[in-house]
């Protein structure tokens, strides 16, 4: 009797495991490109934001990375945000998706535009753009301050 029980209730996690990961599947599945993007956005200029220049390259595309070495990139990161000072807010602006962008090949990008506001600039607006790679990840390919 008690093993026909374990049987029951195994079954019944084993159900219940695999209905979580349809959830979470149609889930993923059902956010827009935009949202995705913006996802991978935000995580990557917490990075940024922390000084993790190093970091922020590694988890970059592998666009970005052939068109600039990490010792660039952290070089051109401390030449521009330092003098800006912490980053005190930042709010979403607008996502626009296209599959074409100038300087680049053709695949699916989202550019991303924030208000922000930091310690020795009021007003500023960071471009991020991520785009989609072959392993299905959102990863940044473009970074400006204006």
């Amino acid at each position: 009797m008690h093993k026909r029980l374990a049987i029951v209730a195994k079954s019944a996690f084993v159900a219940l495991a695999m209905t979580l990961l349809a959830i979470a599947s149609a889930t993923a599945q059902s956010q827009k490109p935009e949202q995705l993007a913006q996802q991978s956005s935000d995580s990557w200029l917490a990075l940024v934001d922390a000084g993790k220049y190093s970091e922020s390259w590694q988890e970059a595309s592998q666009l970005f990375k052939s068109s600039v070495t990490q010792p660039q990139w952290q070089s051109a990161l401390e030449k521009v945000r330092t003098p800006l000072g912490k980053m005190v807010s930042r709010k979403f602006k607008s996502a626009q998706y296209t599959k074409t962008l100038p300087g680049v090949p053709d695949g699916e990008y989202v550019v991303i535009q924030y208000d922000t506001s930091f310690e020795h600039k009021q007003s500023a607006v960071e471009t991020v753009t991520p785009m989609l790679e072959k392993d299905g990840k959102w990863r940044i390919s473009g970074y400006f301050i204006k």
